[in-house]
C-alpha cells in the first residue's frame, strides 16, 4: 500500500479549510483531517455517507463544506 504524505494530500485537494482537505472524485467529496490522518469522511449529495469521525467533527466538516462548496476548485484549476 502506498503511503501518502500530508503534503501530497494537500496538493491534490480541491479545497482546504481549517486543516480539512476536501477532494472531489466524481459525485463524491472525500474529506481528510490533515491533523489526524485517521479521521476521514465521504460526502455525497451534501450528506455524510461514510465516516469514522465523531458527531461533533462530522458537523464541523459539513458546516465548512456547505459554507464553502461554491469555492471548490475544478481539477484543471490553475494554482498560483
Amino acid at each position: 500500500m502506498m503511503q501518502l504524505s500530508v503534503k501530497d494530500i494537500a496538493d491534490n485537494a480541491n479545497m482546504i479549510i481549517n486543516g480539512y482537505a476536501y477532494t472531489k472524485e466524481g459525485d463524491y467529496i472525500r474529506v481528510l483531517n490533515l491533523n489526524c490522518l485517521n479521521n476521514a469522511a465521504v460526502i455525497y449529495k451534501d450528506e455524510i455517507v461514510e465516516t469514522n469521525m465523531d458527531d461533533i467533527e462530522i458537523q464541523i466538516v459539513l458546516d465548512y463544506y456547505n459554507k464553502n462548496k461554491e469555492f471548490m476548485e475544478e481539477a484543471d484549476a490553475e494554482v498560483l
